[in-house]
């Protein structure tokens, strides 16, 4: 077996598996089709079927070889939970047959969150991190890092918050401090 190296690929195919290797890419799309339930589907349906599976992953827009991985795993993950959900809905499943389609299509959903967390992660829209180059406190002031909520009348305590920290002034210093803000994603329904 010859490999060819990467320079020598066109990268024809990088908008759907992300790679300038057209052979990954062709890898990595074949593996989102193989992902697809086409046991009842006539030659019409699975051409529309294969068509939706190339535009999604070009939808995803992956930018390398572990963007195209992932918009493959999350189109598999969404065939199956689909296909899950689907037959929970058929009118002779039994109430045991439905209630574990329900789970898998659960558990399915899940999983297709969590990789969408880490796409995000991996393109750098997962954490963010906020340096703060001076700080200064006068004397007899007091500053808090940490997330600080005002109350209606009762004064707040930095001992009652334990993530937050006190710095008192010590005149002549300035510290660099730096911040760390996590960001989740807030499930909503309709997008």
């Amino acid at each position: 077996m010859k490999v060819s190296p990467p320079e020598e690929q066109p990268g024809s195919l990088k908008r759907i598996g992300g790679s300038s290797n057209d052979a990954f890419n062709n890898i990595v799309a074949n593996q989102a089709l193989k992902s697809l339930w086409v046991a009842h589907s006539d030659s019409a349906g699975l051409d529309s079927q294969y068509q939706a599976t190339v535009h999604a992953m070009i939808g995803i827009e992956p930018n390398d070889e572990i963007e195209g991985m992932l918009a493959a795993q999350l189109i598999g993950l969404h065939n199956a939970a689909m296909e899950c959900m689907r037959r929970a809905m058929l009118d002779e499943q039994t109430f045991e047959g439905r209630r574990e389609n329900l789970n898998q299509a659960n558990k399915l959903t899940r999983s297709y969150a969590t990789l969408v967390e880490a796409l995000n992660r991996h393109r750098g829209k997962g954490q963010q991190r906020m340096t703060v180059e001076h700080v200064h406190v006068h004397q007899g002031g007091q500053a808090i890092v940490g997330n600080v909520h005002q109350g209606g009348g009762a004064p707040s305590k930095t001992e009652d918050q334990p993530h937050a920290r006190a710095i008192t002034h010590e005149p002549g210093q300035t510290q660099p401090r730096e911040i760390e803000t996590v960001r989740e994603a807030v499930p909503s329904a309709g997008g």
